[in-house]
């Protein structure tokens, strides 16, 4: 519903001019009350010419009915003058009743608003729409609660926060064992704890061969010639050597000792089982077989230098004592498979500070945490 507020100026009241004021009131009724007076004259006509004339009515726009209105108080205005300040002046307050919404043409597209207002939107109250209702938000409940995968990291395995140990099992599915295995390394061996027997002695097979030197991105490795006659014979199994490689720190400790460097020497069998000799190495005079892998040894990662023939004796690596720790462990790389046959010399060798310092500056780190 509209208002509209039009100002009436009232004359001031002169007692002697009666018939002016009875003039004013009369102009004032024929221009509030428009409609009373059709609505009477219509009282003389037949009933179908009154239909029509209300529907004429109703037909005038809001601006018609407030011209006629605008007209009558002008009239009422110049039949007296103003008050002091407007003295005497009032509003006529005309309610206009709103538009009749608009048809919707045939064919044109429903209103939203309409479709939601109609008898579609009613709620179902029926024991099979509310059984619906119930599974439908069981359903829904139950698979937000579902346990979610961790996600599969897209970036390369290494040793730093985002992609270090914690993280490998999630970077590759491959990788799960580093997080569910249970005989995981390096360990802290304490030799209070292990088992003293007679030691089976090692047949550690070692002749002059050759290799190339690689940095793979994670470490210093030589690959050795496949056609190597190095090998490892050791419960009843001959194991050849595959490769060996250096981690800074060394990854294994022993009675709360820790070690600056270690040697992995990875051999495998014809079941293509593995079996890991592990060499420690403490600070000490310069060792002449870590210099020659190191004057060959690449800066730059993937890339690979390839050593002269018999320029490889490994027996040159090996401790004077002989005396070992075994057990039963995994890879401390990815994927950490297990069932690795582990050999630890109790006696570290030794190798110049100036030649571990030229390893750590190319891997400051690269330790598996013990497990």
């Amino acid at each position: 519903m509209t208002t509209t507020r039009f100002p009436l100026v009232l004359p001031p009241l002169d007692w002697r001019g009666g018939a002016l004021a009875l003039g004013l009131s009369l102009g004032l009724a024929a221009a509030v009350h428009p409609a009373e007076v059709t609505e009477k004259a219509d009282d003389a006509r037949p009933a179908t010419t009154r239909a029509e004339g209300r529907s004429a009515a109703k037909a005038e726009t809001k601006d018609d009915l407030a011209s006629r209105i605008r007209e009558g108080v002008e009239l009422n205005n110049k039949s007296g003058k103003k008050g002091k300040g407007n003295a005497g002046s009032t509003y006529i307050e005309v309610k206009v009743p709103p538009a009749p919404t608009p048809r919707r043409a045939s064919g044109a597209l429903a209103n939203p608003v309409d479709v939601r207002r109609g008898p579609a939107s009613r709620p179902e109250t029926s024991r099979e729409a509310l059984a619906a209702r119930a599974a439908m938000l069981a359903a829904a409940v139950e698979e937000q609660e579902k346990p979610r995968p961790e996600p599969i990291m897209e970036h390369h395995w290494g040793y730093e926060n985002e992609n270090g140990p914690s993280t490998w099992s999630r970077i590759n599915p491959d990788f799960s064992t580093c997080a569910l295995g249970q005989r995981q390394s390096p360990i802290h061996i304490l030799s209070s704890d292990v088992l003293l027997g007679p030691a089976e002695p090692l047949q550690l097979n070692y002749l002059p061969t050759t290799g190339s030197v690689v940095n793979n991105g994670h470490t210093i490795q030589v690959d050795l010639d496949p056609a190597s006659p190095d090998t490892l014979t050791v419960r009843g199994s001959t194991y050849r050597l595959v490769q060996f490689h250096f981690h800074h720190p060394a990854e294994e400790m022993i009675d709360y000792k820790g070690f600056s460097m270690v040697v992995h020497l990875v051999h495998r069998n014809e079941q293509n089982q593995l079996a890991v000799v592990s060499v420690l190495l403490d600070p000490g005079p310069t060792n002449a077989f870590i210099d020659k892998v190191w004057t060959y040894m690449p800066l730059d990662n993937q890339d690979r230098v390839a050593m002269p023939p018999g320029s490889l004796d490994l027996n040159q690596l090996l401790p004077q004592d002989r005396r070992y720790y075994m057990f039963m462990g995994s890879l401390t790389t990815p994927p950490c498979s297990e069932d690795v046959a582990w050999t630890m010399f109790r006696e570290p060798i030794e190798a110049a500070p100036e030649q571990i310092d030229r390893f750590a500056r190319l891997f400051p780190l690269n330790a598996r945490p013990l497990q």
